[in-house]
């Protein structure tokens, strides 16, 4: 999943700065859009976008829990999504990167 390995990988960069002489309690941001597959993303866009143009007026969901291997997702619109092993979340912010 790539949502847990966001959280093992910050969870790694908060150990690697405790262990300096720098303050542990600072995250800094870090970019997973690598993370992604090309293809997932594309699929959450045309998710996204589909809801955006027969719901323009909708509230904003948080973003696309996508299948890895299906490309079949579903807009996540409150808390945390619990993801089965073979899904993504991917954020709304990293969907409307390349759209506007």
């Amino acid at each position: 999943m790539v949502y847990t390995s966001q959280q093992s990988i910050v969870q790694q960069s908060v150990a690697k700065q405790g262990a300096g002489n720098q303050a542990p309690n600072r995250i800094e941001p870090m970019d997973f859009s690598a993370l992604l597959d090309p293809s997932l993303l594309q699929a959450a866009r045309q998710i996204y976008r589909t809801f955006y143009e027969v719901h323009p007026d909708q509230e904003r969901p948080l973003g696309v829990a996508i299948d890895r291997f299906t490309h079949r997702g579903k807009l996540i619109f409150t808390g945390k999504p619990v993801l089965l092993p073979q899904e993504c979340f991917v954020p709304l912010n990293q969907i409307e990167s390349e759209i506007r």
